[in-house]
């Protein structure tokens, strides 16, 4: 099976009881995150947002209700996360949805002002590519923001963070919800994500410009944005 279908079986299987674990690994926290990350984005009327790996919809709703005046268009792997998404957007009118995959986009060059992207590049199995196709969608000047999972740079908090999510969190996946197994691959996941730093020079080899990180969280979670740049800074 390619990683591409297991990763896609593996968000089928957990879609129902998604949104309530994750409110209790990550202690709320990831509620935070974006309400911090959502103060650097400023989003205007007539935006039109990809919000990719989106999931349940957690992040497309916040930008949807944040200004009805943007258009939201959410996309995901997997079929069952999107149904979630569906009944808790159903009463957002400027939220569309859509089945897909993020490092193969199915929109034209230039489409969007901003991309988002919540807890779900770790999930691609070509971050650069996934990365390519983000700048390839933009709009020259729109803006790409990550929010994920990180590494702390401090050598004992980075053990509790790693014996948390790699011991704790997925007894926790099999108490709650009998998806013991299924959480030891998140965890794997995040172990295995780039650090700030070197998520940062991935984003400027993709073409990126004025990336800035935000951590939070004693560094378990960080933000990263970046501006695609104008078409006359391109030919300079």
């Amino acid at each position: 099976m390619s990683q591409e279908n297991k990763i896609q079986n593996l968000f089928n299987s957990i879609s129902a009881d998604y949104d309530k674990l994750n409110n209790v690994i990550s202690l709320n926290q990831h509620k935070l995150w974006r309400n911090k990350t959502m103060k650097h984005m400023h989003l205007k009327n007539e935006d039109i947002i990809l919000d990719l790996c989106c999931g349940t919809g957690d992040w497309s709703i916040q930008m949807a209700e944040e200004n009805d005046k943007v258009e939201v268009v959410g996309v995901d792997f997997s079929e069952n996360m999107l149904e979630v998404a569906k009944h808790r957007t159903a009463h957002l009118k400027n939220i569309s949805l859509m089945q897909g995959d993020a490092m193969n986009l199915d929109f034209p060059d230039a489409s969007f002002d901003f991309v988002t992207i919540g807890f779900g590049l770790r999930n691609l199995p070509d971050y650069a590519l996934g990365l390519r196709e983000m700048y390839r969608v933009l709009k020259p000047g729109g803006t790409l923001v990550i929010l994920e999972t990180s590494q702390p740079k401090n050598n004992f908090i980075r053990l509790g963070f790693n014996f948390y999510f790699g011991n704790i969190m997925p007894k926790l996946g099999g108490l709650l919800v009998g998806k013991e197994e299924e959480y030891k691959w998140l965890y794997e996941s995040t172990r295995n994500f780039p650090s700030k730093e070197k998520l940062s020079r991935m984003i400027e080899q993709t073409g990126f410009t004025f990336v800035k990180c935000l951590s939070h969280t004693l560094g378990t979670a960080a933000t990263h944005i970046a501006t695609k740049p104008l078409e006359k800074e391109l030919g300079q």
